[in-house]
């Protein structure tokens, strides 16, 4: 684990400086959880098929590629959603001490 120390004369100012952008990220990572997890569901409800299989099908070439760009969105919010989960998890072990 790294560690960052900064001095300054008002560190109080600082600490609520970082905590909001923190909190600020947060929230931005979890609003673009749930917007890609409600895109995704979408997809799931009109090929009655969940992520997993949909992907896992796609790459064993089970499911034949289509033209309307419909299943690489489809590929992209599910990495979409891996990725912010992946950023959100680095985020949780961020802490701020005195």
């Amino acid at each position: 684990m790294a560690e960052v120390k900064i001095k300054c004369e008002y560190p109080e100012s600082i600490k609520k400086l970082f905590q909001n952008a923190i909190d600020k990220e947060w929230q931005s990572l979890l609003d673009g959880i749930a917007r890609t997890e409600a895109r995704l569901k979408e997809f799931e409800a009109k090929y009655q098929l969940s992520t997993e299989e949909f992907l896992r099908r796609f790459e064993n070439d089970e499911i034949q590629h289509r033209l309307d760009r419909e299943f690489d969105e489809w590929i992209g919010e599910s990495w979409m959603l891996k990725s912010l989960l992946e950023e959100l998890e680095h985020l949780k072990v961020v802490e701020i001490v005195n």
